[in-house]
């Protein structure tokens, strides 16, 4: 089911004393129509069904609101065409039903958007989020000229989320990836940064290794390890031509992001998840991002959220540079 944007979301400080170099988002966002000239389209994937199959904490489907609230008060810098889609969520009233509907209709979305020459931005919601980001980019990609275009899925995360289950889960949108890739005939090129030894088990490590997929452990990216990182994410985004970016916000710390369905013993510090967000948007191949497992009922303080919105904030404003 696909909502429109509820625009009394967006309200917050205006300091008009100030002028138009004082403005902050909720004074220039705009409701989304197919006549908007391109910019970034945020939408609202307000979903947790599939976080509820995988066992863990219900809530993210509050999500999407949540970085709205955040993100309203956030002062406009580069760029000022922003767009709200509104949101889209499972029709179902039993709330682990309705997760592939709401992926398929997320994935022509996001289609429709990228066709117009938009940066759409989602706001997860659990990770259930990338199949239908994914498929999202696959369709539009399809629909031009490139037979078997090189596409590159970075996933900033602690977990590899490549389980094998009967259903789609919050645990399982990179294995369904993969498989989508080789129905199509298409490499699976897929980078995890920040998986922690602790939190897959060994067979998830073994299927990883099949697939391919290139990964660092949360114990390989301190901010000693910057520039390594960097290198290692340059020689990943050599050889794509398209970026689906995802961040899932448990791989940051528990004290930074204690607001997800898994919160990290250990974590990514922040520096470095920023870093690597910086570098991504400004690489001239992202083309679509998400931000995935914000759960506002076990948040503190708005952290998970604030967080989420200073990286949605980061990616819009350096997307602007391309």
């Amino acid at each position: 089911m696909h909502t429109p944007a509820d625009m009394n979301q967006w309200k917050g400080r205006v300091d008009a004393a100030e002028g138009p170099t004082g403005q902050r988002w909720h004074q220039v966002v705009r409701p989304f129509d197919n006549n908007s000239a391109p910019g970034v389209v945020l939408t609202g994937f307000a979903c947790d069904a599939g976080v509820q199959r995988n066992h863990g904490r219900p809530g993210a489907r509050k999500g999407p609101a949540a970085i709205r609230a955040m993100l309203s008060n956030m002062p406009v810098r580069q760029r000022s065409d922003i767009f709200d889609a509104g949101d889209i969520a499972p029709q179902s009233s039993d709330a682990t039903d309705g997760l592939e509907p709401a992926q398929d209709q997320l994935s022509d979305h996001l289609a429709s958007i990228l066709a117009k020459g938009h940066m759409p931005i989602t706001l997860g919601g659990g990770h259930e989020i990338a199949f239908g980001s994914f498929e999202g980019l696959a369709r539009h990609l399809s629909a031009g000229d490139e037979a078997s275009p090189r596409i590159g899925i970075l996933n900033l995360d602690a977990h590899f989320d490549l389980r094998q289950a009967e259903h789609a889960s919050s645990g399982t949108p990179f294995r369904q990836i993969a498989e989508s890739c080789r129905q199509r005939g298409w490499a699976f090129n897929y980078c995890c940064l920040g998986v922690s030894e602790f939190a897959n088990t060994q067979a998830l490590f073994d299927r990883a290794a099949s697939l391919g997929v290139d990964w660092l452990l949360d114990e390989e990216m301190d901010i000693t390890r910057r520039t390594a990182v960097l290198e290692r994410l340059d020689a990943f985004l050599e050889k794509v031509d398209h970026l689906y970016f995802t961040i899932c916000l448990d791989v940051l710390p528990a004290y930074v992001a204690p607001g997800v369905s898994a919160p990290a013993a250990r974590g990514v510090p922040l520096d470095i998840v920023e870093a690597i967000t910086d570098h991504v948007a400004a690489s001239g191949k992202m083309r679509l991002a998400d931000i995935a497992e914000l759960n506002p009922d076990f948040d503190i303080d708005h952290r998970s959220a604030r967080v989420a919105a200073r990286l949605v904030t980061r990616i819009a404003n350096h997307s602007s540079e391309l």
